[in-house]
C-alpha cells in the first residue's frame, strides 16, 4: 500500500483514470473525490469509482495523505485554494495539468512561496473524450509522467507522487519546467490549436454539408485531436501562450513557404519537404519506449 487516503479533486478522465488504476494496483486503500459538475459527482459514485464523492473539496480531503488536483489548468491554483484549509499539515498535493511554469508561478503567487509538498506533474497520456464515464485503469500504462522540481521542492513528496504514477504503470521522468512547456508547446499544444482552427474552417466552408460525410480515414486520423474538451485546451493554450504563440508564427511561416512552392510549381522542392517529414516521423517511431 502506497497510498492510505487519496482525495481526487476533478473527476475527469485523468482523476477517474488514476482512481481506478491506484485502486487495480492494490496501491491504495481509500480514495474520497469531488467536482463541481454534478453529473460527475453521479458518475463517479454510479461507477463506483470513488468510495466517498463529497459536495465540497474541503470535506474530499480532510484526512487524505495525498491530494491530486486534476483540473483544468487555469483552475489549478483555484482548486488549491480551495483545499487548502482542510489539509492536514503533513499532506502531499500535486497536478496533472498540462503545462507547468504556469501552475508553479500561480501557486507560488498563492502560498508566498513554492511549498515543499507541492509537487507539479503532467501525465502524457489521455484520449479526445472527456469525463470519469471514460476513465480507464490502463490509460498511464508505459506512458510518460513528467514531474518538474521546483527548488524548494521535499524530496519525499516527490518520492511519494513518483510510486504512485509508477504504481498506475507509468514511466516517471524529471525536468525543467520551462522546458516541459517548450517541449508540449510543439508536441501538443500547438497540435491541438491547428486541429481545432482545420475542423473550425471546414466547417465555415460552403457546402461543409457534403465535406464531413466524404471524409475518409485521413480527416479523421489528423482531426481527432479537435473533439478534445475546449475548456481544458484554452486554458492549456492560455497557459503557455508565448511558446505556443511563437510556434504558431514558425508554422505559418512555413505554410506560406509551400504555398510559394505550389504559386511558382516548385513540385520538386515540395516532395523533398515531405519526405524529410516522413522521414522525421519514421525516426520519432523507431524512439518510442
Amino acid at each position: 500500500m502506497i497510498v492510505q487516503r487519496l482525495a481526487v479533486i476533478g473527476l475527469g478522465l485523468i482523476g477517474g483514470s488514476l482512481a481506478r488504476a491506484l485502486r487495480s494496483a492494490g496501491a491504495v486503500a481509500h480514495i474520497s473525490g469531488y467536482d463541481p459538475d454534478p453529473s460527475r459527482r453521479d458518475d463517479a459514485q454510479r461507477l463506483c469509482v470513488i468510495d466517498r464523492v463529497c459536495d465540497t473539496p474541503a470535506a474530499a480531503v480532510r484526512d487524505a495523505d495525498l491530494v491530486v488536483l486534476a483540473v483544468p489548468v487555469l483552475h489549478t491554483v483555484e482548486a488549491l485554494v480551495d483545499c487548502l484549509p482542510a489539509c492536514k499539515l503533513e499532506v502531499v498535493v500535486t497536478d496533472v495539468g498540462s503545462t507547468k511554469s504556469s501552475v508553479l508561478g500561480d501557486v507560488a503567487r498563492a502560498c508566498g512561496e513554492l511549498p515543499p509538498w507541492f509537487v507539479a506533474g503532467h501525465p502524457i497520456a489521455g484520449t479526445e473524450k472527456s469525463g470519469i464515464a471514460h476513465s480507464q485503469a490502463d490509460l498511464f500504462r508505459r506512458h510518460r509522467v513528467i514531474l518538474t522540481p521546483h527548488e524548494h521542492q521535499d524530496r519525499t513528496a516527490l518520492a511519494l507522487v513518483t510510486r504512485v504514477w509508477q504504481a498506475a504503470g507509468a514511466r516517471v521522468v524529471e525536468m525543467d519546467a520551462r522546458r516541459h512547456d517548450a517541449i508540449f508547446a510543439a508536441t501538443s499544444h500547438l497540435p491541438h490549436v491547428l486541429a481545432y482552427s482545420f475542423v473550425d474552417m471546414l466547417a465555415r466552408l460552403d457546402g461543409s454539408d457534403e465535406i464531413f460525410p466524404n471524409a475518409g480515414g485521413g480527416f479523421r486520423d489528423f482531426s481527432r485531436i479537435a473533439s478534445s474538451s475546449p475548456e481544458m485546451w484554452h486554458d492549456i493554450v492560455r497557459a503557455n501562450a508565448a511558446s505556443v504563440g511563437e510556434l504558431l508564427d514558425r508554422q505559418i511561416g512555413e505554410l506560406q513557404q509551400i504555398r510559394a512552392m505550389m504559386h511558382e510549381a516548385r513540385w520538386d522542392e515540395l516532395k523533398a519537404l515531405f519526405e524529410r517529414a516522413r522521414s522525421a516521423r519514421e525516426r520519432y517511431l523507431a524512439q518510442i519506449e
